[in-house]
């Protein structure tokens, strides 16, 4: 899943994203406001965990633009107030959580944890494409009721398409979340990685789900690209 870390205490930021990187998270890092909602616009983020106190534009001013825009990402807010009157305000700005300055890893571990486990209502748990079904707190995939087993990347490519099915997905999106932003965008290891979930999702099966997009991307879903458009299974 992938993070963004919001914070300008760089000893911290270092502290969480080593800690989380350690955990198979990738995590993004910002350390401002104006540039953390940049980002928000512009990249599919699994958990937001934001810091109040930030140069440019505060967290909770932050958190409120981001709920005004619809974007329900979960968020975690950090903070070194610790009154009850500061945590009411940052819920109600829109944070799912809320954890005070200093905290161990731990803790910071299970309260992401804990959000991430929310019901379906708030994020779902099983996503399903025609007879594929993915389950993303015990990665198990199955087809048609078989048992589909898939390497780590894999998975996160597999998940990452079916938050977003029927819709055409750049390489370049691809790789912003599946792989490290920094990630040399030209490689053409998106393109290997489909073929290897190609070999596991619809070899055997008549309806393919996953399809090529020439020249744009990717998509999963029942329904075909439009061929006339470039499009091709």
């Amino acid at each position: 899943m992938r993070i963004l870390l919001v914070e300008d205490e760089e000893a911290i930021t270092e502290f969480v994203k080593k800690g989380l990187s350690e955990e198979g998270y990738i995590v993004d890092t910002v350390d401002n406001g104006e540039d953390a909602l940049n980002k928000i616009f512009d990249v599919d983020y699994d958990l937001i965990i934001l810091d109040i106190m930030l140069p440019v534009k505060d967290g909770l001013k932050v958190c409120r633009e981001v709920r005004e825009n619809g974007i329900s990402t979960p968020i975690l807010m950090l903070t070194a107030l610790d009154s009850t009157e500061d945590k009411v305000t940052g819920l109600n700005a829109g944070a799912d959580d809320y954890l005070v300055k200093p905290f161990s890893f731990s803790e910071l571990l299970a309260r992401i944890r804990a959000i991430l486990r929310r019901p379906p209502t708030i994020l779902n748990l099983k996503l399903q494409v025609g007879d594929l079904v993915l389950d993303t707190v015990t990665h198990h995939v199955e087809r048609s009721g078989k048992r589909i087993d898939l390497t780590p990347r894999e998975y996160a490519l597999l998940e990452f398409l079916m938050r977003h099915p029927n819709q055409v997905l750049s390489r370049t999106r691809i790789v912003e979340h599946v792989w490290n932003l920094d990630f040399y965008t030209e490689s053409n290891i998106v393109d290997v990685y489909i073929r290897y979930l190609r070999k596991k999702i619809d070899n055997g099966f008549e309806n393919k789900l996953i399809h090529t997009v020439h020249g744009v991307g990717y998509m999963i879903g029942e329904i075909q690209p439009n061929k006339s458009k470039g499009g091709e299974s």
